[in-house]
C-alpha cells in the first residue's frame, strides 16, 4: 500500500480499544439486540452501557471533558457495537454527527454548553434530514442556497421533522 494509507493503520491502542468494546458489545448489548428490533424500541440498556464505559461520544474532545478520540477510534466503536446491534451503533455515530457542527463551527460557549453533557451522557445529540426525498442520504439533498449580493436565495424542498 502507499504511504499514505500508513496514516489510517490502526494503532495497539486501536487493536485493545477494539477488543474491549467488543467485549462490552458481546456482554452488554447482544442480549438485548433482537428485543430492541422486536419491540421498535430505543436501546436503553446499550446507552447504558456505552456510557457506563465512556463510549458513547469518544471524539469529544478532551477540552470538554471527553476522551479525545481520533477518527479511526470513533469508527472502530460504532463498529464494533454494530456488530451487536445495528441500532445500538447509532448512539456514538448519531451522537458524533449530531455534534460535528458545533465542534467545527460552534462558539467556546457553544462547545463547553452542549459538549460538556454529551460527554458526561448526560446528553445526546441527533440528526435529522428535511428533505422529503433525501431519506438518510445528506449526499441526496437539493436544496441550495445560493448568495446574491447581500442576501441569500433558498431553492428547495424542506419538510417540518417531530
Amino acid at each position: 500500500m502507499g504511504k499514505d494509507f500508513d496514516l489510517y493503520r490502526p494503532s495497539e491502542e486501536h487493536d485493545m480499544l477494539r477488543e474491549s468494546v467488543r467485549a462490552l458489545a458481546e456482554a452488554k448489548i447482544v442480549p438485548f439486540a433482537a428485543a430492541v428490533d422486536e419491540e421498535g424500541r430505543f436501546p436503553q440498556e446499550a446507552l447504558d452501557a456505552l456510557v457506563a464505559n465512556d463510549l458513547h461520544a469518544v471524539h469529544v474532545p478532551e477540552t470538554y471533558g471527553g476522551a479525545g478520540a481520533d477518527a479511526l477510534a470513533t469508527v472502530i466503536v460504532i463498529e464494533e457495537v454494530a456488530r451487536a446491534c445495528g441500532s445500538s451503533s447509532l448512539i456514538p455515530a448519531v451522537n458524533k454527527l449530531g455534534s460535528l457542527p458545533v465542534i467545527l463551527s460552534g462558539s467556546e460557549e457553544l462547545k463547553h454548553k452542549y459538549l460538556g453533557p454529551l460527554a458526561k451522557g448526560d446528553a445526546m445529540f441527533s440528526y435529522a434530514l428535511s428533505e422529503p426525498d433525501a431519506g438518510s442520504d445528506a449526499a441526496g439533498m437539493k436544496t441550495r442556497a445560493v448568495r446574491d449580493g447581500d442576501s441569500w436565495v433558498l431553492n428547495g424542498v424542506k419538510r417540518w421533522i417531530t
